[in-house]
């Protein structure tokens, strides 16, 4: 399997309601993401990581340009997505929520017990959300995305509302899951820890509109420890950056 995401010249507005003052949050913006490569978007709140990943996602729409998020095979078109929120259902069981990813992307229901075991979340399948800790949640999150087995994964803060402990535990898992299988992925996270830990690439975004402003390579091999030296080096770097 292989799949890239390719945003070629793109352009993005928004128009206020109450002033109608145009905002550019994008203009003749391009990007493309190699198959088996994982990027991250960090920068300040309102530089359009976000909007990006919903244009990727289908969700919003360029007023120019164009977005293609492609697969091959019969994997053409599947793509999982991570909130930052989990947006699970809670009047169903763990299992049942992601069946319900399952039965939308034409799969056999019976792999959710498989995707909450890649999770460490067997136990809790007939169990309900709300009896679920905010951990364990986001990993009934990250099995329902990655249950689909998606040739594109989006992460839109996945692990900005857990504490620092269960964060560095799913960003473990989440290595875990990209390895097993060659993917394509952006990320976007407000942490540079988080993004130079997980991902191939890391793009930093300022300005409206949003412009890359300095592009890291992250060539340490997987599987990475976020204690590795040159990752801490490479976090400083990307830290200076935006402040």
């Amino acid at each position: 399997m292989s799949a890239t995401v390719e945003l070629h010249r793109v352009g993005k507005s928004f128009t206020g309601v109450r002033d109608q003052r145009t905002e550019h949050v994008f203009e003749d913006f391009s990007l493309t993401v190699e198959p088996g490569e994982l990027v991250a978007l960090v920068g300040a709140s309102g530089t359009g990581k976000t909007t990006l990943l919903h244009m990727v996602a289908g969700l919003e729409r360029p007023d120019t340009g164009e977005v293609r998020a492609t697969g091959t095979g019969d994997m053409d078109g599947r793509l999982g997505v991570v909130f930052q929120q989990p947006r699970l259902l809670d009047w169903l069981s763990v299992r049942a929520n992601v069946e319900i990813a399952l039965r939308s992307a034409g799969l056999d229901p019976g792999l959710a017990d498989r995707a909450l075991e890649d999770v460490g979340l067997s136990e809790y399948g007939d169990k309900y959300p709300s009896v679920l800790s905010g951990g364990q949640r986001q990993r009934v999150a990250v099995a329902r995305a990655f249950a689909i087995d998606p040739a594109v994964v989006l992460l839109d803060e996945p692990f900005s509302a857990l504490d620092e402990l269960t964060g560095r535990r799913l960003r473990l898992l989440l290595q875990d899951l990209w390895t097993r299988q060659s993917r394509v992925g952006l990320l976007v996270t407000h942490s540079p820890a988080e993004a130079v830990f997980l991902a191939d690439r890391v793009l930093v975004l300022a300005g409206r509109p949003a412009t890359v402003v300095h592009e890291y390579r992250v060539d340490a091999p997987r599987p990475r420890t976020p204690e590795d030296p040159e990752l801490f080096d490479l976090h400083r770097r990307v830290v200076a950056d935006l402040l």
